[in-house]
C-alpha cells in the first residue's frame, strides 16, 4: 500500500462543554472554525472542525462536545492516541505561554524532542495538547482569530499514540500503509509518510504498564489519514479485507468518504478521502458561519437545532 497515503487528514475528539470548546481552538488557539455541524451518527450533538482557512487536510482538530449527555470522563491510557501536538514557529513558545495562561490555560510542562521545544497544556475537556516550535513548516496559517504570523498554529504536527507493545504498531503502519521510521528515542518512534514534515508525522509510545484507556471525555477517539480520491479508498479497504482487517464499510462524512479500522495497539485509524471538501455547501469566506446538516438531516433541523447547546464566537 506505498504512495496512497498523502499525510494527516484529522483527529476527533471527545470534548465536554460545547462553548468552552470553541473558546478554546478559536480564541486561545486562534484557529478557524470551518464547519459547524452535528455528529452523523448522533445528531443532538455537535461536530466542530478547527483548522486553517481552507480546511486543509492535516491541519484539522474536530470535537464532538458531549456535555448533557451521560458520557463519562475517559481514561487516558494505551491503545488510544494520548496527545495531540500542533506545529507552531521556532521561538513562539514564550509567547504562547504568556497567551495561554492569560487566558486560563493549564501549560503543564515545557522540554524537548526530537530536537525541537514542546509546550504541554490541557484544554477544558482534559484533552492533551502539545505546540512543537519548529522552522520546517510552511504551511499558510490562519491569521484571523488574534494569533499573528509569528506565532499562529500551522496546522496538526503529530498525534501521539500510546501502546503497550510498540512492534506491532510500528510494523503495521509500515509494512501495510506505506510509513516510515524517520527518528527514534527512548520509547518513542516517530514515523512519517510521503514527506517527513509536519502534517505528515506521527509517533508511537512504548508504554507497556500504561492503563487500558477508556474512550469518554477528554479523550482522542481516532486519527484520520488522507487519500486522494474514493477510488484508491476503496483499493486501500480492499486490501485491509484481504489481509484480515475489520473494516467498516465506506461511511459518506459529506465533506469527505472514510474507513474506519483498528491498528494492532488498539487505535482507532480512519482513511478519509481529501474531496470534495468544506467549501460544498458554503462560500470560503463562510466557513464555519451556519448550521450545517447533511441532507438526510434537513428534515429534522427545527428539532436538531432546539436541541443543541446555544454558542456564541
Amino acid at each position: 500500500m506505498r504512495d496512497v497515503i498523502r499525510g494527516l487528514h484529522h483527529l476527533t475528539a471527545t470534548a465536554d462543554d460545547a462553548q468552552e470548546d470553541l473558546d478554546c481552538y478559536l480564541k486561545a488557539l486562534g484557529m478557524r472554525l470551518v464547519k459547524k455541524t452535528v455528529n452523523f451518527d448522533n445528531h443532538n450533538v455537535y461536530h466542530f472542525y478547527y483548522g486553517d482557512e481552507h480546511g486543509t487536510p492535516g491541519t484539522l482538530m474536530t470535537t464532538f462536545p458531549y456535555k448533557g449527555w451521560g458520557v463519562p470522563v475517559g481514561t487516558h491510557g494505551a491503545g488510544q492516541i494520548t496527545a495531540t501536538s500542533f506545529s507552531v514557529p521556532g521561538g513562539s513558545l514564550d509567547a504562547w505561554g504568556e497567551r495561554l495562561r492569560d487566558m486560563g490555560l493549564a501549560v503543564v510542562d515545557v522540554g524537548e524532542r526530537f530536537g525541537d521545544e514542546v509546550m504541554t497544556l490541557h484544554d477544558p475537556s482534559g484533552l492533551v495538547l502539545e505546540l512543537v516550535a519548529n522552522d520546517d513548516d510552511g504551511r499558510i496559517p490562519w491569521t484571523a482569530g488574534g494569533v499573528g504570523p509569528e506565532m499562529a498554529v500551522r496546522g496538526l504536527h503529530a498525534p501521539i499514540l500510546s501502546v503497550r507493545d510498540s512492534e506491532p504498531s510500528v510494523s503495521f503502519l509500515t509494512d501495510i500503509l506505506g510509513w516510515e521510521v524517520v527518528e527514534e528515542e527512548e520509547g518513542r518512534t516517530r514515523l512519517a509518510v510521503n514527506g517527513d514534515r509536519p502534517g505528515h508525522r506521527i509517533e508511537i509510545l512504548h508504554t507497556p504498564d500504561a492503563p487500558q484507556a477508556v474512550n469518554g471525555l477528554g479523550t482522542v477517539h481516532h486519527v484520520a489519514m488522507g487519500v486522494d480520491d474514493e477510488e484508491t479508498q476503496l483499493a486501500v479497504r480492499e486490501e485491509l479485507v484481504g489481509l484480515g482487517v475489520g473494516v467498516t464499510p465506506v461511511r459518506d462524512r459529506q465533506y469527505f468518504r472514510s474507513i474506519y479500522f483498528r491498528e494492532p495497539g488498539g487505535v482507532l485509524y480512519e482513511v478519509a478521502t481529501i474531496p470534495p471538501g468544506f467549501a460544498i455547501d458554503e462560500d470560503l469566506g463562510s466557513l464555519g458561519t451556519d448550521l450545517k446538516l447533511p441532507p438526510w438531516e434537513e428534515p429534522y433541523r427545527s428539532e436538531i437545532e432546539k436541541g443543541l447547546a446555544h454558542v456564541v464566537y
